[in-house]
């Protein structure tokens, strides 16, 4: 094998497209949800765009990769940290998929790889907590910022829209943004791939980087881009129809206004998250402001059971995903 490619690596590069397929069908919800609620667009057709956009967005840039790859961990960092890390990633955002949870595959992949770096070292002297660029900074702090600013943002939004289409019929108002709902359904779609795509980029990196394939600070890869675009890609394609329920139907009933304001805001939420290189929760995002545009309606109007489980599945991933990467690190050293 040429230098620096070992079995670990190969290993580690296919749990990490492993890894981005599962966050594809996971978080397809994100971006179409709202879409298939209010049958702006059928299934099919709706699945169809998002993978596309997914893809594109991929593509897009790597600020976010590049937080990953040398912001959340710094050192060197063993092959089987990083493999650990995946599998405890992976199994639980299946746990969350199967039960219907839209919880976060950014902070599942990041707590997993924390817990997982702790293990190896029995301290945390490995990950950068407090560091420029590190994890309080472009982690902890978007974690709580961004679902405030989603809700609010959409509740504002919202509010306009009521007071601006107030003169115009309920049929003319669904007739006309039943049409934009889908940009703004692809508008999502397009940001979910700028910065969740970008999360496995930076993984893959950061094993090509320890691995001694890329010298410290490389870029990513444009295969790496490629792949992981298609990963995802592919994944939307298959659809989370538990999740989908729950963040389309389950939260609130929207109509294709409430659906056009949510998509928008969390749109644009995400796209400055991505632009700063911030690995954002594009789930936190759009729950939170699904539940600001049924705030907007009336408080009443939005599922505080079902939005209460939503909250819960945030404050645990990170810590739920820490402890799993360090039981598989303990693990794999117990075999090698």
């Amino acid at each position: 094998m040429p230098d620096g490619i070992t079995i670990s690596l190969i290993i580690v590069v296919i749990l990490a497209i492993g890894f981005d397929f599962i966050n594809g069908f996971h978080d397809t919800a994100n971006s179409i949800a709202t879409t298939v609620s209010t049958r702006a667009l059928s299934p099919r057709l709706a699945i169809i765009m998002a993978a596309s956009l997914n893809f594109v967005g991929a593509l897009a840039s790597q600020s976010v990769a590049k937080t990953i790859s040398s912001g959340i961990v710094v050192g060197s960092v063993p092959q089987y940290v990083i493999m650990a890390a995946l599998i405890g990633a992976i199994i639980w955002n299946l746990i969350t998929w199967y039960i219907g949870i839209p919880s976060s595959s950014s902070h599942t992949i990041i707590g997993a790889l924390i817990g997982a770096s702790i293990a190896d070292t029995l301290s945390a002297k490995n990950v950068n907590m407090m560091g420029h660029g590190g994890i309080l900074e472009k982690v902890i702090m978007p974690l709580f910022a961004s679902p405030v600013i989603g809700f609010i943002l959409s509740y504002l939004f919202m509010t306009l829209l009521y007071e601006v289409l107030r003169p115009l019929s309920q049929f003319v108002v669904n007739k006309w943004f039943s049409k934009l709902q889908i940009i703004s359904a692809g508008f999502m779609a397009y940001a979910h791939g700028s910065n969740d795509a970008q999360k496995t980029m930076g993984i893959i990196t950061l094993a090509l980087i320890s691995s001694g394939v890329l010298p410290i600070g490389s870029t990513v890869p444009l295969w790496v881009k490629i792949v992981c675009a298609i990963a995802m890609a592919l994944g939307t394609s298959i659809g989370g129809w538990k999740i989908i329920k729950t963040m389309g139907a389950n939260i609130i009933k929207l109509q294709p206004v409430g659906g056009f304001a949510a998509e928008t805001a969390a749109a644009m939420v995400i796209e400055g998250a991505s632009a700063f290189g911030f690995p954002l929760s594009t789930t936190h995002v759009i729950s939170s402001s699904i539940m600001g545009v049924g705030a907007a309606k009336r408080i009443s109007a939005v599922r505080w059971s079902v939005a209460r489980t939503i909250v819960w599945a945030w404050v645990f991933t990170i810590p739920v995903a820490a402890i799993l990467g360090a039981l598989i690190t303990f693990a794999i050293k117990a075999f090698i």
